[in-house]
């Protein structure tokens, strides 16, 4: 990376809360994260079940208006992330689960502002049949965008990196589903990070599919630390990206190398509010 953030592009940064700060308590990261100078943030699933208490959801929703921060971007329920379960679109099964977090997100969103929700696909299942669970993916994402278009929001679609039984790795598996579905408010998630891990070329990515895209993630690789700790030029693709017609918040989502407050060096304080 060539000088600070922000000299090559004027993209707004969002704070990944479920990743960042998580020195902190979960309802205290928002607060932090204003105090650190951003005014955007972003949440995985900010729950420990796909249905939580009417208090739990409104103690989350009040830390986020307290701080005074915009909520851009919030996960649906993605089952146990830390057991390695990556989402419930594909999972046959628990489709009730997918349904109530759907339900509990889209209050959310109407509460706070926010327009883009990630839909983690979900991992392959042994003695499942492949293309079963993709004609669920195909009927929970069709569902979920339809009501989304009530409030005006999209979905997203990500690529991940380091899980095997996911099956959407490249910025190409998951823009296959986009074609299949063929709904303008499903798009892709471009985490540069999981893209680069996997293989794919980012330039080609941003050449081809920036107007599929619906969000941007970043972190540097190797590590998937704060930029400047690996050796992607994301500030160049960036650039690429806004300059190919992106037009929306970036999320800062990586693992501190350090502490949260000591890993945002790369990026000046008054880059980080919109």
């Amino acid at each position: 990376m060539t000088g600070p953030a922000g000299e090559r592009h004027s993209l707004p940064y969002a704070a990944n809360l479920s990743i960042l700060f998580t020195e902190l308590p979960m309802l205290e990261r928002a607060q932090a994260a204003r105090a650190a100078g951003f005014t955007l943030v972003e949440y995985w699933w900010p729950f420990e079940s796909a249905d939580p208490s009417g208090d739990d959801v409104d103690r989350f929703a009040r830390s986020v208006e307290q701080a005074g921060v915009q909520l851009t971007g919030l996960n649906f329920y993605a089952g146990d992330m830390a057991a390695g379960e990556r989402g419930l679109v594909s999972w046959v099964g628990r489709e009730a689960e997918f349904a109530t977090s759907l339900t509990v997100a889209l209050g959310l969103a109407e509460r706070l502002g926010c327009r883009s929700f990630n839909a983690l696909y979900g991992n392959r299942i042994d003695g499942v049949d492949p293309s079963e669970q993709d004609g669920l993916a195909r009927d929970h994402l069709a569902a979920a965008a339809k009501a989304a278009e009530g409030i005006g929001a999209q979905l997203v679609l990500e690529p991940l990196s380091g899980t095997p039984a996911y099956p959407l790795k490249t910025a190409a598996d998951a823009v296959a589903v986009l074609d299949e579905l063929g709904l303008d408010n499903v798009r892709l998630l471009a985490d540069l990070y999981h893209l680069a891990v996997n293989g794919d070329d980012l330039d080609t990515v941003i050449a081809r599919h920036t107007p599929r895209t619906g969000h941007v993630q970043i972190a540097d690789a190797p590590g998937r630390h704060q930029p400047g700790t690996g050796e992607l030029d994301l500030e160049g693709y960036l650039e690429k990206l806004q300059a190919a017609g992106y037009a929306g918040p970036v999320g800062v989502e990586y693992k501190p190398d350090g502490s949260t407050v000591d890993s945002l060096a790369w990026l000046p304080y008054e880059r980080r509010g919109n």
